[in-house]
């Protein structure tokens, strides 16, 4: 079994109130559970206005296709979602 996990650190300069925050990482979490069939969560930063830190993984048999669809998850992010990728973190580990 391979669990191939994401974690990303993003700025989001457009947030004007913790709301407008909350309404941004739920987009963010419900799409990547939606087209990706992540499991994700904001794991840090909750307390931040302008950042935010959302970690996600993925079970599967194979390190390539874990670490594939996460790199596709991102490219997601990246062209459709409003935020500053500040830092990406993708690895896989065999259990």
């Amino acid at each position: 079994m391979i669990v191939s996990m994401i974690q990303m650190i993003f700025e989001m300069p457009d947030t004007g109130s913790i709301k407008d925050k909350r309404r941004v990482v739920k987009s963010i979490k419900d799409k990547l559970e939606r087209r990706f069939h992540l499991s994700a969560a904001e794991v840090d930063l909750q307390d931040s206005l302008s950042f935010a830190q959302i970690g996600g993984a993925l079970v599967s048999n194979s390190r390539s296709f874990g670490e594939a669809v996460l790199n596709k998850a991102f490219k997601m992010i990246e062209n459709e979602i409003p935020v500053r990728i500040q830092d990406l973190k993708i690895h896989s580990e065999e259990f």
